[in-house]
């Protein structure tokens, strides 16, 4: 008992254009739909086999069209008899030793399904009833997701837990249609007359069952991507991964529910519309950017700006006599932002070795003239020392050099 092909490929051959007597998939079946009855589509007007006009009855010499992107199986009693896994139109036929009873084609679910067919074939004789359904091998779109509450996981880059209200759709595919229907699809859709079982359909438990899956693997799914290097460990990069994303989101279902081993489906495609992250998370992101921002070339360009804020502040506050005292120009604030830009390397700092080359010439040089210590601030050193607090304070000296001069002008 089996199927007899009759030719493959498109529906539309001018072969398939001659039957008169077939069966075809139902009328007006959504992109969502994963299981739908087979029906007749045509009389029997004397051409073909199918005499009795039996209800529910598949006999000999019914043809059968099996559209591209799904797969015909037909069952009695509960039990599947047949099954075809490649386009074309076939021909039943219980009595022909030619008659196969599983067509699995030469495409990719050519070696699962032969498998799944090993472990659920039946092998009867036409009985009371023989009903054929079709079941959606295409991707299946527009599976929503959502929580709505927080969700939590220990995220690898920002090294803390992370948590986010997020939601989004996911596209699934059938990948086993014989684990499908045996493990998932609820009875009511395999019988005469069922109603489409479609996943978009919320009333549904069985789309109800699997909403509530994905929901309570996202945690797992975020914690996958985001610890694997390979996906560069970087939460703001989810939304724009559809591919990614839904690899870790299918091994998270996997491992969490068999998915694809038990009820043979898995997901292909995700579209995360929205992340709303909590607080601290969100200040966590916020470090991370500004963090960002000061690494490398970027880094350094700041840290220059600083400084030379830092230098303007110190004249504009009376700091330019302390600057003129340490020998300060504008060379010598150039050597300091070169310094920044490379601080693994240890130089004499640039303030103390002008400050002391000044003091040594200071004390070598013979002075020619007698003034009194009351007309320059320069030979003052508690008014040199105030100066040079105003350069620690401005961050343009450290405080290892600041404490070098104190020490030095007050001879302690």
């Amino acid at each position: 008992m089996g199927f007899i092909k009759a030719f493959t490929g498109a529906l539309g051959g001018t072969f398939a254009d001659q039957w008169k007597d077939f069966y075809g998939p139902l009328d007006g079946v959504s992109e969502t739909a994963a299981v739908f009855r087979a029906v007749p589509r045509g009389t029997n007007a004397g051409r073909g086999s199918n005499t009795k006009g039996s209800e529910n009855i598949i006999t000999n010499g019914s043809k059968i069209i099996v559209p591209e992107g799904t797969a015909l199986i037909t069952m009695q009693d509960g039990q599947v008899t047949g099954m075809i896994a490649e386009p074309g139109g076939f021909e039943f036929r219980s009595d022909d030793i030619n008659s196969k009873s599983f067509f699995s084609g030469d495409g990719i679910l050519a070696s699962t399904i032969s498998q799944s067919w090993d472990r659920f074939k039946f092998g009867g004789q036409p009985g009371s009833e023989q009903l054929a359904f079709y079941v959606n091998l295409k991707e299946i779109p527009n599976n929503r997701f959502g929580t709505q509450s927080e969700i939590y996981w220990d995220d690898a880059y920002l090294n803390a837990q992370v948590g986010a209200i997020t939601r989004g759709t996911y596209t699934l595919k059938i990948v086993d249609p014989l684990l499908f229907i045996k493990n998932f699809v609820p009875v009511k859709y395999l019988q005469a007359d069922a109603p489409v079982f479609d996943l978009a359909d919320m009333d549904s438990d069985a789309g109800t069952q699997l909403f509530n899956e994905v929901v309570s693997s996202l945690s797992h799914a975020f914690s996958n991507y985001t610890n694997d290097p390979s996906k560069g460990n970087r939460i703001t990069k989810i939304q724009g991964d559809q591919i990614g994303f839904a690899q870790s989101l299918s091994k998270a279902v996997e491992d969490d529910y068999q998915w694809k081993t038990s009820r043979g489906i898995e997901i292909v495609k995700t579209a995360i519309l929205a992340i709303e992250y909590d607080e601290d998370t969100k200040a966590l992101l916020s470090d991370v950017k500004k963090a960002d921002a000061l690494s490398g070339a970027r880094g350094n360009s700041f840290m220059q700006q600083s400084v030379a804020r830092g230098m303007q502040a110190a004249g504009e506050n009376g700091g330019g006599t302390g600057m003129a005292f340490m020998g300060m120009g504008m060379q010598a604030g150039t050597g300091v932002m070169g310094g920044m830009q490379q601080p693994n390397v240890s130089q004499p700092n640039p303030f103390i070795q002008t400050n002391q080359a000044a003091a040594s010439q200071t004390a070598n040089a013979t002075p020619t003239t007698t003034q009194p210590a009351s007309t320059t601030a320069a030979n003052d050193p508690y008014e040199e020392l105030k100066k040079a607090k105003e350069l620690l304070d401005a961050g343009v000296i450290t405080q290892a050099d600041f404490d070098a001069m104190k020490a030095r002008l007050l001879g302690i």
